[in-house]
């Protein structure tokens, strides 16, 4: 089981579908005692842990070349403007094209995300300025807020799969989800998939995740924590936003960093509508927009699915310790995605273990770690293909029972529908 072993879980209609599982059961009374981060430390190489101006300035300089030959490539070949005939074979290679130049941008964009985020935890380099320096550039080119995602993320990191005093991606409880005490559908997520179905709303999840899901969090809309910095619980009605110097995600010492933030942002956002009034909002859209959503679709999707399965374990703030919530992490495969995104994936439980390892020393971490973990079945592992993971994680893990205890994610495909209730109590 040191690799992770196959289960039945129920997707939907009653079908039983294989696939990967977490080897560890914190449950389990046979469960192995956990490592300290002492100890994993000491198995991998102290040259891990070597940073690189020139080294990391040079995928800067990579991933900057990939994006300037694809702009050049793509104004060589397309125009900004509709075709006339949108019914036309020219209108046709006009919206695929377009539809390539998105995508691959988006793709190459998220490989600068990555090196920015690298900045922020200070793997970039041995200076923190420069790092910053590095950092705040690529990301408030990206539009985000960079010294406010930085405090976030470390949160994240700090904090992963607490399901109290966790931040982004944290579970919502069954009573979150509209669900009642005897788990009839009261209102909400349980609601809207009865309506709707299991596979759409699977749809519907991957949907909010990978289109909306970023500006929503940001916005304080979405997958936050439920603590405020000061370590109390929020109220139902705050918004812990991004933006705000006063919102509650941070303490007063960091309020100028947000507003340099915040600032950059309206500024990079005043510029973005000076090209659009002076070369066309749909030229803009075409070039940066699209592109961006891609990008923003990219970390989602990695930050989803390296923290959630339906067997790997969400602890309450009693049962949580720091080694339990970096363990709960998965590498997965991600193909030829790996290069343009720095093995972000693929490489993701040594960078939970060690963010300010550079990542392009990760794959001889990982080997190190897998080495160490794997035997003991503290290593996670899924071979998955990304995509199928996707539309799994979309079918079962729609929440936790509660907040306290070792939870695990439930679907609600598995929640008897209202007509079904109604039925058995007639």
């Amino acid at each position: 089981m040191g690799k992770g072993g196959r289960a039945e879980t129920k997707i939907g209609n009653n079908d039983e579908v294989k696939h990967w599982q977490s080897p560890y059961k914190p449950l389990d009374p046979k469960a192995p005692s956990l490592p300290s981060k002492g100890e994993i430390k000491a198995v991998i190489p102290k040259e891990c842990f070597d940073r690189s101006y020139f080294h990391s300035m040079m995928f800067v300089a990579q991933d900057t070349i990939m994006a300037v030959g694809l702009v050049y490539l793509t104004k060589s070949v397309l125009s900004t403007s509709l075709p006339e005939n949108i019914l036309s074979v020219d209108a046709f290679n006009w919206f695929l094209g377009w539809n390539m130049y998105a995508f691959w941008m988006g793709t190459i964009l998220t490989g600068h995300w990555v090196l920015a985020h690298e900045c922020g935890h200070g793997a970039f380099s041995p200076s923190q300025t420069f790092n910053d320096f590095i950092g705040f550039i690529l990301h408030q080119a990206l539009l985000v807020p960079y010294y406010a995602w930085q405090y976030t993320h470390a949160k994240h990191h700090r904090r992963t799969n607490n399901l109290v005093d966790g931040e982004s991606h944290v579970p919502s409880t069954a009573s979150e989800n509209g669900l009642g005490p005897n788990k009839e559908r009261l209102s909400a997520y349980a609601v809207l998939h009865e309506a709707i179905g299991d596979g759409a709303f699977a749809g519907v999840q991957v949907f909010a995740h990978l289109v909306i899901g970023w500006p929503l969090y940001l916005m304080g809309l979405a997958s936050t924590g439920r603590l405020a910095n000061d370590g109390t619980f929020l109220d139902k009605d705050d918004i812990i936003d991004h933006f705000r110097p006063s919102s509650k995600m941070f303490p007063s010492k960091m309020r100028i960093k947000i507003l340099i933030s915040t600032g950059t942002i309206f500024a990079t956002l005043g510029l973005l509508l000076k090209l659009s009034l002076d070369h066309g909002f749909l030229s803009v859209f075409l070039w940066y927009g699209a592109p961006y959503m891609w990008t923003n679709a990219w970390l989602v999707l990695y930050t989803w699915l390296q923290h959630t399965d339906p067997s790997v374990p969400q602890y309450g703030d009693k049962e949580w310790t720091w080694v339990k919530g970096a363990l709960s992490t998965i590498d997965r495969p991600y193909g030829i995605f790996d290069f343009f995104h720095h093995k972000i994936g693929s490489t993701h439980v040594a960078h939970h273990l060690f963010h300010e390892m550079p990542f392009y020393r990760a794959d001889e971490a990982t080997a190190a770690i897998k080495a160490y973990l794997e035997p003991k079945g503290l290593y996670n592992y899924d071979p998955t293909p990304f995509w199928k993971v996707m539309w799994r994680v979309a079918n079962t893990c729609h929440y936790v029972e509660s907040y306290e205890g070792i939870q695990y994610y439930k679907s609600l495909n598995d929640i008897p529908r209202s007509s079904a209730l109604k039925k058995k109590s007639a």
